[in-house]
């Protein structure tokens, strides 16, 4: 795409471009578009990133952002794609490692968290439209079980952001007694608007993402969630009240609190029939231990910080576990987590 119509499709971003004589450092450069566009004091430099990530672990990012509105978000991203620095979009920041060198770049963290929902009689009720980097529970998930609308009350006291839920195809498992399917976000889906790579805005429905088991399309792409929508159905609070205190009692027996045992939920992707916490604990490894990086006795697919835990140690837990189980029962297990900046 030529630079004229790419200015074109971009009208509210002033997009520098780096010269032979330009004597500002490309992450200079990028500070100092994005405080254009976003105002003094919102682009902030050597952020330590553990507090933002539900292990707790993490160095600083060079350059550190919040986007408060999917219009926000999108503008970030536009100036960010057009710098020759490394980006990076965190939401409740679950599911990965950041190394304890940092990410040398820019972190934009998605706060685009406004949402609405149809609560009327027409051909819309029950519709949802969420930024995407609304909170599933606690914010969504209340909000909506309030108005009677169902659909989203099977996912509570699990950290995301709807952007995250739409990556990894947000599951849990179907209402109790029976508990006999998996339930998955697609299934109330309908679509969503999406900031391409060629920074175009698009509309696109469910099939668009191609939905299976921690995964969608958006492992392959460029493309960005600004925001989606969801079809809900019309419920009782009190039958959507008990299904998340069944969900919230059932995941606080085998899951750690994060408040107090901060963790990156699964570390190893599903081996299908098997289970890759199942060879875990069978190889007796619940309760090993890195510096402060432990494998929970309370689930052994999940790694928890018992404080002071580094990357490495999790890195060095992560090769122990693959080694053991390979060696012992000649499965290899394979991480899902992210790995995210320098590790040392």
């Amino acid at each position: 795409m030529n630079n004229r119509l790419l200015c074109e499709l971009l009208p509210r971003v002033t997009i520098t471009h780096a010269r032979t004589s330009d004597p500002l450092k490309p992450i200079d450069r990028l500070h100092t578009e994005l405080t254009t566009r976003l105002g003094p004091g919102r682009v902030l430099r050597d952020v330590v990133l553990a507090p933002y990530t539900t292990f707790r672990i993490g160095g600083p990012a060079r350059l550190f952002v919040e986007a408060g509105s999917a219009v926000e978000l999108a503008d970030i991203l536009r100036i960010a794609r057009t710098s020759a620095v490394p980006h990076f979009l965190l939401g409740l920041g679950a599911n990965i490692l950041v190394g304890d060198g940092g990410y040398d770049g820019l972190v934009v963290r998605n706060r685009a968290a406004a949402f609405s929902l149809d609560d009327g009689q027409g051909p819309e009720a029950g519709l949802l439209t969420a930024e995407s980097g609304a909170i599933v529970w606690p914010d969504i998930i209340q909000a909506t079980v309030a108005a009677g609308w169902s659909g989203l009350e099977h996912f509570a006291g699990i950290p995301s952001t709807i952007g995250g839920a739409l990556w990894q195809n947000l599951h849990f498992l179907s209402p109790a007694p029976e508990r006999e399917r998996t339930m998955f976000i697609e299934e109330v889906v309908t679509g969503a608007l999406l900031l391409g790579e060629d920074g175009v805005e698009r509309h696109v429905d469910r099939d668009w993402f191609r939905f299976g088991y921690d995964w969608s399309t958006l492992h392959e792409t460029d493309d960005i969630v600004l925001s989606a929508s969801f079809q809900l159905r019309k419920s009782t609070p009190e039958r959507m009240d008990r299904i998340v205190r069944e969900n919230l009692a059932w995941r606080a027996e085998r899951h750690p609190p994060l408040d107090t045992e901060p963790s990156a939920g699964s570390i190893f992707q599903k081996i299908e029939g098997i289970g890759a916490g199942r060879l875990i604990d069978e190889c007796g490894l619940k309760g090993t231990r890195v510096g402060g990086a432990e494998i929970t006795t309370r689930h052994a697919n999940i790694m928890i910080n018992r404080g002071g835990a580094t990357a490495r140690d999790v890195r060095e837990l992560i090769d122990h576990v693959i080694a053991t189980v390979e060696e012992r029962t000649g499965h290899v297990l394979t991480p899902e987590i992210a790995f995210v900046g320098t590790f040392t």
